[in-house]
Parts: structure tokens; C-alpha cells; sequence
């Protein structure tokens, strides 16, 4: 059974089920979930708890099997959990797992965590074991779109809102960009608000005041802001990796990826394929395929070629040579690219 992470609470109140999986890459949403999961257990006797983590190929996995046969020293229950960070549990590990979830005591609750899973380790046996027996939560980063509505939500736990109207939005608006691919690091500054001010409504000032700048940026999700066109998002994007340290061959490999795949989808329709076609075999999928979808009908295979020969010139740029018409600092090289491509995705309405 798979459920999203604030659909937990509502299962754990009614029963727990034997084996309870959490996999994903947002550390905050994890934590949270094991954390739920922990304490039901221990509200309803599970009092004797085991960790077990999968470090390396040749794990042994003996004890983790024999710890779900063996009677509980200490109470009646057992709470069983197994870490396996890689997301790999091997040859071995698979056939203990689905050997594990095949006779799953009724006295022990088991929870495993994983990291973020691909479509090979979500389709495995043993993986389908897990989520045959139990409950499957998927934790996942939250967008900047909805961050607002997820910084809103965990004030209004602790008892705090912003004002309604514009002014509320704004302050969302203002605290999501601080904290922006850092999850953790909200939370901790929600928790700051909550010690700082009384319960009810927060003003403008009182969060600019207390919330300090700790997004993170994730080169990839610049590629999505610079499609999406969203160049306040993109300036501030550049200016956080460069800070970070990020490299600028990455970024440009990026941007300039993003470019010869939309130069790809092009000619395919330029020479006649459907565009979801063109886009299959260009290899585009997820939240790209979208922007892409919305970007190509009013982008020509001309204009397409000017950017790849913009993109050619930064290449050389963040490599260490100069071209008189261009920046000869790498990053604002790359601003000025990732403009070109915004500008020119913006200047041309969609043909009917």
C-alpha cells in the first residue's frame, strides 16, 4: 500500500501494519515519517527495538532474519528496523527480504528505509515484497511552487499565520525563496519564528527580520526555472551556485543540453513527426517533456541554432578562453545564455 507522507498519521491511528517502508531523498519529510512510525509503535508495546544497517556487498544478513524469529527479552513485542542506505540490498539481501516479508511475525513491526529509488529498484521483487506486506511512503522534495502553501501549513501547526491577501503571499513568497532546496534548514527557521513571536498572525517584517538566506540550489532545477522562464528565479539560482562553489562547466553542460535537446525535438517536427513522437525519441520525460511542450510550437530551428552557437561560445568561455563579443567571466557568461534562451523562448507566440 503506497501513500503519501501526510496520509501517515490517519493509517497509524488506525492500526499498524507489519512492515512500513520509507524511500526518498528529502531527509526532513524521512525523518518525519520514521519518527511517526516510532513512536506508534512504542504507544502500542512494541518496546525492544532493533537496527540493523546494510553497509557494503557482503552484508550478512543472518541476524536480521533470525531477529524477526527470535522471542523478545524485554517485552512481547519488537520493533525491527533496517537501514539500507545505498538502496541496494544485492542478491542476498533481495531473497532475505522477500524470505523476511513471506513470515513477518504478528509481535514485530518492521520499518525499512531507503534513499531515493529508480524504476528498476521500485519494480524488483524485493521491493514488491515490502510494499505486498505493509505500507510504502514516498518522500519527496517539495517544489518552490508549493513551498508557500507548505511553509503556510507548519505555521499554522505552531499556531502562527501571515496576513491575508497580498501581503500574507508576499511574506510566503519571501521566506520560500531563503529557503529554497533546504528543507531542513525551513524547518529550523520555523521553529526560530515559533520561540521569536507569540502565536498569530506574522507580519512581513517579523519573518524578513528572523528568516535568514539558506537555499540551496540544485543545478538541475535551474534547467527547469530557465524552460519555465522564470528569470528573477534564474538570476538568483546563478548567483546561489556560484556562491555554493558549483561548477561552471556543470551548470553550462546543463543549459547547453537543454538547448540541443530542444533543437533535436525541432528538426523531428520540422520533418513531419508528432511532437510527443519527437519528444520520446529525444529522450524527454517528466517535468521537462511539459516545458517542452509548451516552449517548441513557438520556437524555430534557425533560432534554436543560434543558441547552440551561443552555448559553443561559453563553452569556451568557462574553459578559460575570451570571445570580444561575450563576458570574459564564466558566470556572467552563462547569466547572459540562460537569458538568451528565456528571451527567445518568450519572443515568439505559440503557432496555432
Amino acid at each position: 500500500m503506497q501513500m503519501r507522507p501526510e496520509a501517515l498519521a490517519a493509517q497509524l491511528s488506525k492500526g499498524l501494519k507489519p512492515v512500513y517502508t520509507i524511500h526518498g531523498d528529502e531527509p526532513l519529510l524521512a525523518q518525519e515519517a520514521g519518527d511517526a512510525i516510532r513512536a506508534a509503535a512504542r504507544q502500542q508495546g512494541y518496546g525492544e527495538r532493533k537496527v540493523f544497517t546494510v553497509s557494503g556487498a557482503y552484508f550478512d544478513w543472518g541476524p536480521v532474519l533470525a531477529a524477526a524469529q527470535a522471542m523478545s527479552l524485554f517485552s512481547e513485542r519488537q520493533f525491527i528496523e533496517i537501514r539500507i542506505p545505498s538502496g541496494k540490498p544485492g542478491k542476498d539481501g533481495s531473497e532475505a527480504l522477500q524470505r523476511y516479508c513471506e513470515a513477518v511475525p504478528e509481535d514485530i513491526v518492521t520499518l525499512v528505509t531507503l534513499p531515493r529509488l529508480d524504476k528498476t529498484q521500485l519494480s524488483s521483487a524485493w521491493f514488491t515484497a515490502l510494499d505486498g506486506v505493509g505500507v510504502t511512503v514516498k518522500v519527496e522534495p517539495i517544489e518552490r511552487r508549493a513551498l508557500p502553501q507548505w511553509i503556510a501549513q507548519r505555521l499554522a501547526a505552531q499556531g502562527q499565520r501571515v496576513a491575508e491577501g497580498e501581503d500574507g503571499q508576499r511574506a510566503l513568497a519571501f521566506f520560500a525563496d531563503r529557503v529554497e532546496g533546504n528543507l531542513l534548514a525551513a524547518h529550523q527557521e520555523l521553529q526560530k519564528l515559533a520561540l521569536l513571536h507569540p502565536q498569530g498572525e506574522l507580519t512581513f517584517e517579523n519573518i524578513e527580520q528572523a528568516v535568514l538566506d539558506v537555499a540551496r540550489f540544485d543545478v538541475f532545477k535551474l534547467s527547469e526555472a530557465v524552460l519555465a522562464g522564470q528569470s528573477a528565479r534564474v538570476m538568483r539560482m546563478l548567483n546561489g551556485l556560484e556562491a555554493e562553489g558549483e561548477a561552471a562547466v556543470l551548470v553550462h553542460w546543463t543549459l547547453a543540453e537543454d538547448i540541443r535537446a530542444l533543437k533535436r525535438v525541432r528538426d523531428g517536427m520540422d520533418a513531419g513527426k508528432p511532437l510527443p513522437m519527437a519528444l520520446r525519441e529525444a529522450r524527454v520525460w517528466g517535468n521537462k517533456e511539459r516545458l517542452f511542450e509548451r516552449l517548441l510550437p513557438g520556437l524555430r530551428s534557425r533560432e534554436l541554432a543560434r543558441l547552440l552557437e551561443a552555448a559553443q561560445v561559453v563553452d569556451g568561455i568557462v574553459k578559460g578562453l575570451r570571445h570580444p563579443d561575450w563576458p570574459s567571466e564564466p558566470w556572467a557568461a552563462l547569466q547572459r545564455l540562460a537569458l538568451m534562451l528565456m528571451q527567445q523562448a518568450a519572443s515568439r507566440p505559440a503557432r496555432p
